[in-house]
């Protein structure tokens, strides 16, 4: 029988960490500052914000995962350390490492460590050596369904066991962006701008377009309708199925860089289908509806990764996201009336009128939705249209905290008004 499979999910902020645990995420990973693979991000926790994840999350019963993933040099070791000893102080579940001194710094810390796909492990021997230190491990993102399988049969068969005593549990990345390199270890970003993807800072140059130039005869081929190293988001929840039963324990959403509504949405999404396949009502109406939903938020179209067989990627014709629907921010809450449930706030850009479709981010609030039924403005009572400057207030179900910012949700052909 199918061990239950493991939901993790992304979290960049406090906002990310409370939309993945809205979103039904038996697991969130996150970086501190430096030494992470998405360092160069805006969003990034620091170590002082560790016990306060910790407390959140043993609260909601989610597992906390801690990215130490970066190359490290011996100027990074006391960096290195101090991050491990505190998120261990913290009560943070496992670290995800990938660097050799990482790894062993953790293990004789005593504290779980997991794998990164980083490591680029594509096979049950590679499994086997670093079973001495870590209980999970994250294969490489180019292998097949069949080898993903044949790598989770053999630990069975084998008896690999981690260092808690229990069988190595195999996690694999099943929704997000992918990246051209094997397993993300790239180093155009490095040679173009000095800039390392390995030390969490790279600039995504592989994005955009680009000329093929004759070196012999000078003549230039602009590469029309794609961005041919820029991949499409890898998404597998029509053969979600498939996946699981390969008898992976962990399924990994990627996004620490990404807002906390595309956290929230795909992390529901999976949620919903690791939930179907469970209990056998999976099928292609759902896929389709998940996939509609997905498309809202982020992305650069979907295709399923390598785990069909596929040796080449499929490309992008876009340089940036392809969501149907786009946040245009109005403003900050201001007041919330918990018995009457109304919320008020300052609209600092745009209008909002009756009929919008609204959502709401904050660091304890996570991700909230709603349609605006009834609007009042200022003091004048109740009105159909609010205006820049004006304040605003309306029926909303959940509390909202003070400087929660408000956002209009339109479809990306609207224009602002």
């Amino acid at each position: 029988m199918q061990a239950k499979v493991e939901l993790l999910s992304p979290a960049g902020s406090f906002e990310s960490l409370m939309a993945a645990i809205q979103g039904g995420a038996d697991a969130v990973y996150f970086g501190i500052e430096q030494l992470n693979m998405r360092a160069r991000a805006t969003m990034n926790f620091v170590v002082d914000d560790l016990d306060k994840i910790g407390d959140i999350c043993r609260e909601k019963k989610v597992r906390t995962y801690l990215t130490l993933n970066t190359i490290i040099y011996d100027h990074d070791l006391s960096l290195m350390k101090q991050i491990i000893s505190k998120a261990k102080a913290a009560g943070i579940n496992a670290v995800i490492a990938a660097d050799h001194a990482a790894i062993q710094f953790a293990s004789e810390a005593g504290m779980s460590v997991h794998i990164s796909t980083q490591l680029n492990i594509t096979n049950l021997e590679t499994v086997k050596f670093y079973s001495r230190f870590a209980d999970v491990m994250v294969l490489a993102r180019e292998l097949s369904l069949r080898q993903v399988k044949q790598i989770c049969e053999g630990i069975k068969r084998q008896n690999i066991k981690g260092p808690s005593g229990e069988l190595v549990k195999i996690e694999v990345f099943a929704h997000g962006a992918l990246c051209m390199a094997v397993s993300g270890k790239c180093y155009l970003s490095l040679h173009t701008q000095n800039a390392s993807a390995n030390r969490g800072a790279c600039i995504q140059n592989c994005r955009r377009r680009y000329k093929v130039v004759d070196i012999e005869d000078g003549h230039e081929f602009e590469l029309q309708n794609e961005y041919i190293m820029s991949p499409k988001d890898l998404c597998t929840i029509d053969f979600l199925d498939e996946v699981i039963e390969t008898g992976v324990t962990v399924l990994k959403i990627e996004g620490r860089g990404k807002s906390a509504d595309y956290v929230k949405v795909v992390t529901s999404c999976y949620r919903e289908a690791i939930d179907s396949v469970a209990d056998g009502s999976y099928n292609k109406e759902k896929i389709q509806q998940w996939i509609s939903r997905m498309e809202e938020v982020y992305n650069r179209g979907f295709w399923g990764g390598y785990f069909l067989g596929k040796e080449l990627g499929e490309w992008t014709d876009a340089s940036g996201s392809k969501s149907k629907t786009k946040k245009i921010y109005l403003g900050k809450a201001t007041h919330y009336y918990p018995k009457k449930k109304i919320a008020e706030f300052l609209l600092e850009s745009y209008s909002l009128k009756k009929g919008d479709k609204i959502m709401v981010i904050g660091p304890s609030t996570g991700v909230e939705e709603t349609i605006v039924e009834s609007l009042h403005v200022n003091e004048e009572g109740e009105k159909d249209v609010a205006a820049k400057g004006d304040y605003c207030a309306f029926p909303f179900s959940v509390p909202v905290r003070i400087s929660d910012k408000l956002y209009k949700v339109v479809r990306t052909d609207e224009e602002e008004k």
